[in-house]
């Protein structure tokens, strides 16, 4: 397949339909109504970036029904790009299901059988142009746990030029997979075609089989990683370009839903790694960027803009 399709910022990995309860604090037991949103890390990924003006897109599956029209119609109201979504017959829409405690519980409830359709991407079907030309690449854990999307996302991986970005979200979700162990085989596998890779301490334990932060960065770069990062909640984020270690603290906000702010984070990293900015600047984007999707229920249509997340800035640096 050839294209001329040129994105600065192509993802690859989970999609979803979100359903959020709109009562908070309460179980889904007792909730009585919802709210239905576009979702997936991936994808979220790629609405954050658009946000930002960014020429985004993402590769991806979802089933012949109306929830994968509905999504469309989500990516294509946001700026993304939908060529590279497509749909597996036979196979529902994965539908998400969460319940809002803040500030810091937040159960999720996939349905994902028999199998997720974002599963289904065949390594026959991309677009190695697009893969190749995109400013960042950036793919998942989740993308890594099945066959056929494994054996995709490795070949993706492989067709990039390691002078270019290219990001492993470190998004270990244990019921994607049989053990631990497993994912860290296949995650190391995959490490040396990434120059960034970022995840909390729990995913970086997957990656790198320590929980200790400046230990993962370390074994992060001895992988091959130029860029690691290390999500540590209330302590801060981590970050290391081989060069450089600096430690940045939260920016200050009142919790309601957590769920989205790594996919905000994320979005952030791809607008400020785009734009050339120093390694502390970037971070405290990335973070100011999470504290605004985590103040709000749902996660894309919460994404923000450049000037929401300087003012953001602006309002921390005075508290």
């Amino acid at each position: 397949m050839t294209t001329a399709f040129h994105p600065e910022v192509l993802t690859m990995g989970r999609i979803s339909v979100d359903i959020y309860p709109l009562q908070i604090g309460v179980s889904l037991r007792e909730v009585s109504t919802f709210g239905k949103f576009l979702g997936g890390s991936a994808t979220n990924v790629a609405v954050a970036a658009a946000r930002y003006g960014r020429r985004a897109a993402v590769i991806t599956r979802t089933g012949r029904d109306p929830f994968g029209e509905f999504l469309h119609d989500a990516l294509r109201g946001y700026g993304v790009d939908d060529r590279y979504v497509t749909p597996v017959d036979g196979l529902p829409t994965p539908v998400t299901f969460c319940e809002i405690f803040p500030p810091d519980d937040f159960p999720l409830y996939f349905y994902r059988l028999p199998k997720a359709p974002d599963l289904e991407i065949h390594p026959d079907e991309l677009d190695l142009e697009a893969i190749a030309a995109a400013e960042i690449f950036w793919v998942t854990v989740t993308g890594l746990s099945a066959e056929p999307s494994r054996e995709a996302t490795l070949t993706a991986l492989k067709a990039r030029d390691p002078s270019k970005i290219t990001v492993l979200d470190l998004d270990y979700r244990p019921m994607f997979w049989s053990s631990r162990e497993q994912a860290r085989a296949v995650v190391q596998e995959a490490l040396p075609f990434a120059t960034v890779a970022a995840g909390n301490l729990d995913e970086n334990d997957t990656a790198v089989g320590t929980r200790d932060p400046e230990r993962i960065v370390a074994a992060l770069h001895e992988r091959g990683v130029r860029l690691a990062i290390v999500k540590q909640g209330p302590a801060g984020v981590l970050a290391s370009d081989g060069t450089q270690l600096i430690r940045v603290p939260p920016a200050p906000v009142e919790v309601v839903n957590g769920l989205g702010a790594g996919d905000a984070f994320g979005g952030a990293l791809c607008h400020s790694l785009l734009s050339g900015w120093e390694l502390e600047r970037s971070m405290r984007f990335c973070n100011a960027a999470g504290a605004i999707v985590a103040s709000q229920l749902s996660c894309a249509d919460a994404m923000p803009t450049a000037d929401q997340v300087e003012r953001k800035l602006e309002e921390a640096a005075h508290v």
